[in-house]
């Protein structure tokens, strides 16, 4: 998968940029999905309690927060023009990644609850499918390669 985002980056075309975005993006969003699944799996082995319906509305309400302002900073990003096309569609990609991957992580502690972690798991899938549409619009054409003025022309 890293060879292939390397490829992409390097072809030098908008839709290797984007291939290589979309790449970062899933590579980031497993960071944190695997993990979760991980200890989803631990809390269900380990026959944990089930959370207070308060304490599941908080956790809901804290991870739609961190996953709107991922968001936010994911379109900031993608709107810099002073930064290479090729910083700006990584950045933005890993960043946005990181709001359905905290909703779900979060969702994956309330594994002993299936309807709660249904809402998030399917908040999660929401903000996973309107980013997948978004990442188009974030990656603009590449700059040329520069070329150096020293050396004669053939």
């Amino acid at each position: 998968m890293l060879e292939s985002l390397t490829r992409d980056l390097r072809s030098g075309t908008r839709a290797g940029l984007l291939g290589a975005a979309r790449r970062a993006y899933g590579l980031a969003l497993a960071a944190l999905a695997v993990p979760g699944t991980v200890l989803g799996a631990l809390l269900l082995v380990d026959h944990a309690g089930t959370t207070p319906l308060g304490a599941a509305l908080a956790l809901y309400v804290l991870a739609v927060a961190l996953a709107g302002w991922a968001l936010r900073r994911s379109l900031h990003l993608a709107a810099q023009t002073d930064l290479p096309a090729r910083q700006t569609a990584l950045t933005a990609a890993i960043q946005a990644a990181t709001a359905p991957g905290v909703v779900f992580l979060l969702g994956c502690t309330l594994v002993r609850q299936p309807l709660l972690l249904a809402v998030f798991w399917l908040t999660a899938a929401l903000l996973h499918a309107r980013i997948w549409t978004w990442l188009p619009a974030w990656v603009r054409d590449p700059e040329p390669p520069a070329t150096d003025e020293r050396l004669p022309s053939s």
